[in-house]
């Protein structure tokens, strides 16, 4: 170890408990059963579970990705006869590098009157879009865009909520081999020009608000202020939401979508052909330590990803009615949206998932057939503490899959799914992120589900965990990365020529295999525990400490709504400082904090007890829901957090600001 520092292991002496098994009609018909046995007919193999195959699929790169590309019959003008080119190289491996192709082909391959879209705007709005209709309006929208001059390799961009002209938008786009690139309506002014500043769209799709937890917001004042700054834009496509006609007098190029789409009329799409690595997405890191990374991610890498977490990790089928809860300043926004090249029908909310209440989203469950419900850990929390209990109040029938990401799922959120809301589910945790377009670890219906455990490495993806001199080590935390390449890999970061900035992101730590930062544990039953950040990981006194473990154990208690940990710089060591926001009520005296230092040492170590506990009125967080660890610690510590506009409160920074407390 560097600097001889010490690990704590924490490794259990038996593997988690188990608390779901599928029965054998479940792996009988899972997609996973299926895709195995195909992979054997085709490649002469005898393999035998899920966990044969993902060995298979990582000894074996190149049959695997054609498996999934064959089986799940993904269109293209043409594949080409090579699959990978210079797979030692990362970054610089190439997949199916001849390939011609079109992301809106794959996922508007249905044309019938079942539902594509089903929309809810809180209980303010609601819609659905067949298969037929969809395919019309993004006909239509198509027109409007290639008008505008938009062609392929130009940008696209939407400030939109998760409503249905987001997805028509963006399927319209690349329909043309534009891409796409998209923020909340809910980011400042300076947030959206950090994004979209960068990269230069030539059109902007804009609604005129969007409703949140009963209250309507006006976008338009932002909207002409970002028009006005922003003079790549040659129209900003304002739609209705809030209003049927919004007043666009003083937003620069500013038309209503009917006038965009203007005499048009529906008929049949030409998808633009193009290659494997042409620009699809372009995404953005949510940290604040500058101004977001403009990530780029190809239209071949996103849907062999997506199709292959979709079918073979979630189980999706053709038909299933697939939710997750998003905006589009968040990756899982394109996740979801991907489901429909499984042609699955996928269900959009906008809104606060607690409008009117806790039970809104089980509500949407059940009027609307819900399979799979996408959430994040932090919502099950709050759930949990709200007291919601849907097992009692909803049937959730239909619903097969549950996939909680966002953060560290701790086995309490796992015990909470089943006992309070269903029994009999798939519970998938699942971790990967922005930078890849989907996972590195996931779910699995054809094995059982252990408490706080992911339950397995995705497949596909050499996903290994390496201490600080990049050894491999089991039954140990360390380092999350990808020795492997794999085809969603980003085509690299906006204006970075030299690739410069992509390589010291991901490659420069451990020379040609990708670090992530997370820091994470591969268990002894094969699956995969995330402590946290690695950036974020504590170290008082030489011993690494993940901060999801302390959170766990605070969370856990019923006096604290929420707690945020980092390291603060003192006397030449670190000592580990905890800020918890406390439930109406409770107040931090000696006892609850005496409690509070117990149960950490009882449960985690004597090097976990925070040195500070503090009390705080809010914990900023960013767009897509995320504790910011770092941007506190540089508060604590006098120095200037760079991308306040990354944050969805960045005022609760200041409640963190030379605090008294952490003075002595």
């Amino acid at each position: 170890m560097t600097g001889g520092a010490e690990r704590i292991s924490n490794v259990p002496d038996a593997p988690s408990p188990i608390l779901w098994r599928p029965d054998q009609a479940r792996i009988e018909g899972a997609n996973m059963t299926r895709f195995i046995a195909a992979v054997n007919e085709r490649w002469g193999e005898g393999l035998a579970d899920s966990g044969a195959l993902y060995r298979f699929s990582i000894d074996e790169m190149e049959k695997f990705w054609l498996s999934v590309r064959e089986e799940f019959g993904l269109l293209a003008e043409t594949w080409g006869e090579r699959v990978l080119v210079d797979p030692d190289k990362m970054p610089g491996a190439r997949w199916f590098p001849d390939a011609r192709l079109n992301f809106a082909e794959n996922l508007l391959r249905r044309r019938d009157d079942s539902d594509a879209i089903v929309f809810r705007g809180e209980d303010r709005v609601k819609r659905r879009l067949s298969w037929a209709e969809l395919q019309a309006q993004v006909s239509v929208f198509a027109r409007g865009l290639s008008d505008a001059g938009v062609g392929q390799g130009d940008r696209v961009a939407g400030y939109l909520p998760n409503m249905p002209e987001a997805v028509i938008a963006m399927l319209a786009t690349a329909s043309l081999g534009a891409a796409w690139s998209s923020a909340s309506p809910d980011f400042g002014v300076r947030g959206v020009l950090d994004r979209f500043g960068q990269i230069e769209p030539k059109v902007l799709f804009a609604a005129d608000g969007y409703f949140y937890n009963g209250r309507t917001y006006d976008t338009l004042p932002k909207l002409g202020e970002i028009a006005q700054a922003l003079p790549s834009v040659s129209r900003v496509v304002v739609v209705p939401y809030t209003r049927d006609d919004p007043d666009i007098a003083g937003i620069p190029n500013a038309v209503m979508v009917r006038d965009f789409l203007g005499s048009h009329r529906p008929g049949d799409i030409d998808f633009v052909q193009v290659p494997f690595d042409q620009p699809l997405y372009i995404l953005f890191t949510s940290g604040t330590t500058g101004v977001p990374k403009c990530i780029v991610h190809g239209v071949g890498g996103t849907l062999l990803q997506h199709t292959r977490e979709h079918r073979l990790q979630c189980d999706i089928k053709p038909g299933d009615r697939m939710f997750h809860f998003t905006t589009l300043g968040w990756m899982m926004w394109n996740w979801l949206v991907s489901a429909l090249a499984s042609e699955a029908t996928i269900l959009l909310y906008d809104g606060s998932p607690f409008h009117p209440d806790g039970n809104a989203l089980f509500d949407y469950a059940d009027a609307e057939d819900m399979t799979l419900m996408g959430i994040s850990a932090r919502y099950l929390g709050a759930l949990e503490k709200a007291g919601v209990h849907p097992a009692e109040t909803h049937e959730l029938t239909s619903l097969r899959t549950m996939t909680s990401t966002g953060s560290p799922l701790a086995p309490e959120g796992f015990k909470y799914v089943y006992d309070r809301i269903k029994t009999d589910i798939h519970l998938a945790s699942i971790t990967g992120g922005t930078d890849i377009i989907g996972c590195f670890a996931a779910g699995d219906a054809t094995i059982p589900v252990r408490a706080g455990e992911i339950q397995a490495r995705a497949l596909g993806m050499a996903v290994d965990v390496f201490d600080d001199d990049g050894n491999p080590v089991a039954g140990e935390k360390g380092e999350l990365v990808c020795t492997k390449p794999f085809p969603s890999l980003p085509v690299g970061f906006w204006n970075d020529p030299d690739g410069s900035r992509y390589h010291a992101a991901y490659f420069e730590k451990f020379e040609n295999v990708w670090w992530h930062g997370d820091y994470v544990e591969l268990t002894e039953s094969g699956g995969l525990i995330v402590y946290g950040r690695s950036d974020a990981t504590l170290n008082p006194g030489g011993v690494r400490i993940g901060t999801a473990e302390i959170y766990r154990q605070v969370e856990a208690m019923d006096e604290v709504t929420e707690a945020i940990v980092i390291g603060q710089d003192w006397e030449g060591d670190t000592r580990v400082v905890l800020f918890v926001l406390l439930a109406g009520g409770a107040a931090l005296d000696g006892g609850l904090g005496d409690r509070i230092k117990a149960r950490i040492r009882d449960n985690c170590s004597p090097h976990h007890v925070p040195a500070k506990i503090v009390p705080v009125a809010d914990i900023p967080r960013t767009k897509s829901g995320k504790i910011t660890e770092l941007a506190v610690r540089d508060v604590v510590h006098g120095r200037p957090v760079k991308n306040m506009e990354a944050l969805d409160n960045p005022e609760a920074l200041e409640l963190f600001r030379d605090l008294p407390e952490l003075k002595t």
